[in-house]
């Protein structure tokens, strides 16, 4: 299938728990995707997620967390470790993914999809943690944010989407 005529809901990813999940479980959603890490300086844009997610999940609003070691090892855990550090540092409570690649010949397929959608400052590649992708209702993207962009900074881009 072309990237053009793709949306969210042809992938698939494996939660922190080793459960397979289709992301068209997310249909009709708004959904906000975010490559993270534990140790990084933006690792406090996790509450900013959270408060995201709280305000807006009644709406139709998901965050998926998708953990990322490949920018200066700054997610050095393992499933276990990096779920019990956002639950007890954050509080979060959206779905967080298993470490994934977000660039190079292991990328996970999502991640090739997003960029191929929406390139950034250098082109396709994620240049850090805490990019982020809004994705709209139908299932496609309608953004990009840099990891400088804290997430109370996308509550205008959120709330449009999700009035759709």
């Amino acid at each position: 299938m072309p990237d053009d005529q793709q949306t969210i809901s042809d992938f698939r990813a494996t939660l922190l728990d080793g459960t397979e999940k289709d992301l068209a479980d997310y249909r009709g959603k708004v959904v906000l995707v975010v490559n993270t890490a534990s140790k990084c300086g933006f690792t406090p844009q996790y509450k900013g997620l959270q408060k995201l997610y709280e305000e807006h999940r009644d709406e139709g609003l998901v965050v998926l967390g998708f953990p990322c070691d490949q920018f200066a090892h700054q997610e050095p855990g393992d499933e276990e470790q990096i779920g019990a550090f956002c639950e007890r540092n954050f509080g979060v409570e959206f779905p967080m993914f298993s470490k994934i690649d977000v660039n190079g010949p292991d990328a996970h397929p999502l991640y090739r999809w997003l960029k191929s959608q929406r390139s950034g400052v250098l082109g396709g590649r994620i240049t850090w943690n805490f990019t982020k992708f809004l994705i709209g209702r139908d299932g496609k993207v309608v953004g990009r944010f840099g990891p400088n962009r804290k997430p109370a900074a996308l509550e205008a881009e959120v709330t449009q989407a999700l009035r759709g």
